[in-house]
């Protein structure tokens, strides 16, 4: 509240850790301060619900980082589902396979803690997976899901986290993500369509990447596109995207496209690319994961805050 006073701030970008995120961007929202968060909108559904609520009652934006989606190979992946090339999604994996060791988790005090991360590999490295997994298959019908951690012990949280998923178009899908594999070797998403034809992206390019930790080498790519008479695209596109990639800082390059939206959205009246409300369906799939490994049933979406 004093920033916001001192500044005259109109907008606000919260970096905070993932349990302040709510607190902070409420105390924003409720002054008319619109707020781009970083992802994960929060750790837990009630602070999501608080912090749209917030938004509403104001009027002020409220989005969330989800930089990959403005990834030129995610673009059209997703342009070509939407354009019903594949007919309905009806199948689809994710997998991202990564490292943490324990000087990453002891490089801030609040890592690996439930109390102060809220949980691990599905809050912290997950979200961009979950948010493009939900975003090429359409809304979630039901989860059956399981975590674990297999190879830290000096952390509390989850480590490796898998889940089935049933769509509400009757497509299925499966998720499997780790911090256990050494070296990482990271994400891909791959959906297969009602006529057979499918679709495949890398975000990180099959690459091992950790943010503040190793550069970005590799620029993300689709492996697999089988659409009939595209299949050559595919080479055309590997190098228009890594020419490309050699002349941006790839880093700081998606999330700036991302904070024009958020901007452009503020100037005309619109809502931002990656809302709170999108930005919720990603908590609600870690949050059934973790509710599904306690309960030992499917949990049925949508997901709502748990009341004390």
């Amino acid at each position: 509240d004093d920033l916001i006073e001192q500044t005259g701030a109109e907008a606000v970008v919260i970096c905070t850790p993932h349990p302040a995120h709510a607190q902070d961007t409420v105390a924003a929202l409720n002054r008319g301060v619109h707020a781009l968060v970083e992802k994960p909108l929060a750790s837990s559904l009630a602070d999501c619900d608080a912090m749209i609520a917030a938004a509403h009652a104001s009027g002020a934006k409220l989005g969330v980082i989800s930089q990959r989606r403005f990834y030129e190979p995610v673009i059209r992946a997703k342009q070509a589902i939407n354009d019903g090339k594949l007919g309905q999604p009806i199948l689809a994996t994710a997998q991202m396979y990564g490292w943490r060791d324990q000087k990453y988790y002891e490089s801030d005090p609040w890592r690996g803690k439930w109390d102060t991360e809220g949980g691990g590999v599905l809050v912290n490295q997950a979200p961009h997976l979950l948010d493009l997994f939900q975003w090429y298959m359409g809304p979630i019908d039901e989860l059956f899901g399981y975590w674990d951690n297999l190879n830290h012990p000096y952390i509390e949280v989850d480590d490796t986290a898998m889940a089935i998923l049933r769509f509400k178009n009757g497509g299925m899908g499966s998720l499997v993500v780790s911090n256990s594999q050494k070296p990482g070797i990271y994400g891909k998403i791959h959906v297969h369509g009602s006529n057979g034809s499918s679709v495949g992206v890398q975000p990180e390019g099959g690459a091992m990447f950790i943010a503040g930790m190793t550069s970005v080498q590799d620029p993300p790519i689709n492996d697999l596109w089988t659409i009939p008479g595209e299949e050559a695209l595919l080479e055309q596109w590997q190098r228009e995207d890594r020419a490309r990639f050699e002349q941006i800082e790839p880093v700081g390059h998606y999330l700036t496209l991302q904070d024009r939206d958020f901007l452009q959205a503020i100037l005309e009246g619109r809502e931002p690319a990656v809302t709170g409300a999108q930005g919720r369906i990603t908590v609600e799939i870690f949050t059934a994961i973790y509710r599904s490994q306690r309960d030992r049933v499917p949990v049925k979406f949508p997901v709502q805050a748990d009341v004390d």
